[in-house]
Formats: structure tokens, sequence, C-alpha cells
């Protein structure tokens, strides 16, 4: 083997993980405290079973990641300096359509940046601790750092989210961990396309709706008795 091979590969190993590393579920920004909508969605029965909840995490997937969060992520990954990385993070955190929502990706963006200048990333001391800085940016910003391509980093941040989601279900409604990975097993197939998909958008039609969850999450901020935080 040679020495550009072995420093090749220790290269790409690095990577991946720091990759693995903050694509944890269990990195410590909160983000297992949050639902975003889930738990509004099965207190009012609107996701009944594995079926119904097979279907709400596809269309996010399909929908929500495909045409906003990764064509974001994208661009940030691919921005020529902080401004443009700037521009991209608010345009994000403009498109969080309740304040539940806007809070976590904030809240979660804003530990990661600590996280990350605990950790000694050089990264996190060019964002203002003034400015609001959502969790796509402050994780586009971590994988800038570690020289993580579009696609790994992509696959990372479906996992994050993906993980959550279903963690959050399992203690919401009856549903086993094995069934839990069972569900994760279904929906893994379409991820190389979302994420092929995901770099054809345009800037312009960047951005969409998912009303469910809009209004799940809107109903959530004034549950009554809830596990997750509002």
């Amino acid at each position: 083997m040679t020495g550009g091979t072995v420093d090749s590969l220790a290269e790409h190993t690095t990577a991946l993980f720091q990759l693995l590393r903050f694509s944890s579920p269990s990195l410590p920004i909160g983000g297992f405290a949050w639902s975003q909508g889930l738990e509004a969605a099965i207190e009012r029965s609107w996701l009944r079973n594995e079926e119904d909840l097979h279907a709400w995490l596809r269309a996010g997937l399909e929908q929500n990641f495909a045409r906003q969060e990764l064509p974001l992520l994208l661009r940030m990954l691919n921005a020529e300096g902080q401004d443009e990385i700037a521009d991209w993070n608010g345009r994000s955190l403009a498109m969080r359509e309740t304040a539940e929502l806007r809070l976590e990706d904030v809240q979660t963006g804003r530990a990661l940046m600590r996280l990350s200048l605990s950790l000694g990333m050089d990264v996190a001391g060019t964002w203002s601790p003034q400015e609001d800085i959502g969790y796509l940016a402050a994780f586009a910003l971590v994988c800038r750092h570690h020289g993580i391509a579009f696609a790994p980093a992509a696959t990372g941040f479906i996992w994050s989210w993906l993980d959550n989601q279903v963690a959050a279900a399992i203690k919401l409604m009856p549903l086993g961990q094995t069934a839990g990975q069972l569900l994760i097993e279904q929906l893994a197939p379409a991820i190389p396309d979302i994420i092929a998909r995901a770099s054809q958008v345009d800037d312009e039609d960047i951005g969409i709706s998912l009303p469910g969850q809009v209004m799940a999450s809107m109903l959530h901020e004034i549950q009554y008795s809830r596990m997750f935080r509002s």
C-alpha cells in the first residue's frame, strides 16, 4: 500500500468518524428533547399505527428534506465565505413556520456551536453569539471544518433527524424498538434518490410547507400535557 493511499484512507476514515460523531442523536445539543410536532399528531390520533408513522416520515423526507433542508445544506457547504453562509442561514430560519420549530432550530444550533468551540474548532469562533444560527448552518460549518462532502453530510443529517423521530415515536405510541428499526429499514432505500433530487433544486425553488407538521407544531405549543419541549 503506497503512502498516498494510506494517507487518503486515513483522511477518509477521520472524516467518516467525525460525521458519525456529529450526526449522533446522543450529541449533547438537546435534539432528543423535541418532537417537531410528532407528539401532537399522535396525541390527536392523526397517527395511529406504524403505517401512519411511515407515511408521515416519508413525506418529511421526500418533501421537506428533498426540496428544502438538503438544498440549503448544499449551498452552505459550497458557500464562498461567512457572509454567504449567513445569508442562507437567515433564509433557513425564515422557513421555520412556527415558534416551536424556530426555537428548536436556534437552540440546537447554538448548542452545536458551543460544543464545537469547547472542542477547539476554529469554525465556531467565526459566528457572533449575538446572531441566531440554526442547526442546519451549524451542522454545515462542522462538516466544512472536517472536509465532509455533500452526499455523506446529507446522509448524516437525515440519519440524525430520522433516528430522533423514531425514538420519539417509540416513547409516544405502541411501537417497539425492533418495529422502529424495521421502519428505518423501509425508509432507507429512498434516501439516495432524495439526496440526488435535492442536489438538482434551483435557488428559487428552495422551500416548501408541510401543513400537517405546521398544524401539529402549533397545537403542540398549547398542548396541556406533553413529554417533549415546546
